[in-house]
């Protein structure tokens, strides 16, 4: 019965998690039904309904909240007591759980994944791509990866590539039907492809110049969420667009797109690998972050 409880137990928080029975399946190696079965048991045991269930969602009740603060932490403990014996293990072992942006992805992780699990075979990663801002504490990631910029000040930072840089970018064919901007203000006279962050929050074109730094929102009749969209869109000369310089080297090495403002981007602080200051760090997050700095 306690092993059946615990079981249960770590069923509602990861299911509390995720908002979906079936990435808490995914994520505890269960089936969505055993998931199920298992936050049933619990409620009938409890007395009290945990979520509320539709086709589309899942969302705790007053009692589920009020359950998960109490048990959170009593779990949290659990965690590192189990991850602690790991370091008598010879090799790493668990559970990896890492929330990136895409472009991160395509250029920083991706690239250094393949080598990271031949030299650790019993470590399982689970990777999300996500544009957005996230509480990786409060969403059960072990690990995050973002711009430096955007990185919580209480977090350790591991630096993951060179700085970048941000261009503004444009077609050939665009730049044939109107003059190419001499000054940033010169933007609010052209068509600008902006980009939504999965907030929602539409993202300022930053620059800076001799130490003058300036943020517009700038005008423009298509928002898109994705990069590579955005550059599909820059090739089809639908208006200028702030990329990354990485996202678009190819592209201007062949000529299918030219840089204007170039003297107005600075490079910035790259992408970092991210995760929370704690006494105990989990065996496989250790070993990945040894493999990065390595």
């Amino acid at each position: 019965m306690a092993t059946d409880n615990l079981t249960h137990l770590a069923a509602f928080a990861a299911v509390a998690r995720h908002r979906s029975f079936r990435r808490a399946g995914a994520e505890l190696a269960l089936s969505t039904s055993a998931v199920s079965y298992a936050i049933r048991a619990l409620e009938e045991r409890l007395g009290v309904g945990l979520f509320h269930r539709t086709t589309r969602s899942v969302a705790l009740t007053e009692a589920g909240q009020r359950l998960l603060e109490r048990l959170q932490p009593a779990l949290d403990q659990v965690h590192d007591a189990l991850d602690e014996m790991n370091q008598f293990r010879a090799t790493p072992s668990g559970l990896l759980r890492i929330n990136a942006t895409r472009a991160a992805v395509a250029t920083q992780l991706s690239p250094r994944l393949a080598a990271f699990m031949a030299a650790h075979p019993d470590v399982r990663v689970d990777l999300t791509e996500n544009d957005g801002l996230v509480d990786i504490v409060h969403e059960g990631y072990d690990a995050g990866v973002r711009l430096h910029e955007f990185v919580p000040e209480d977090m350790v930072a591991v630096p993951l590539g060179p700085a970048l840089r941000g261009l503004i970018v444009a077609s050939p064919a665009y730049l044939q039907r109107r003059p190419a901007p001499q000054h940033p203000h010169d933007l609010l006279m052209h068509e600008c492809i902006r980009f939504r962050f999965a907030s929602g929050h539409i993202y300022k074109w930053q620059f800076e110049r001799d130490g003058h730094a300036l943020e517009m929102d700038v005008p423009g009749r298509l928002t898109l969420g994705e990069q590579s969209t955005i550059i599909r869109a820059v090739l089809d000369g639908l208006g200028l667009a702030y990329v990354l310089e990485d996202a678009a080297r190819a592209h201007l090495q062949a000529g299918t797109l030219v840089t204007v403002l170039e003297e107005w981007s600075e490079p910035f602080a790259g992408f970092v690998l991210y995760y929370p200051r704690q006494r105990q760090m989990a065996s496989a997050l250790r070993a990945f972050v040894d493999h990065l700095r390595g």
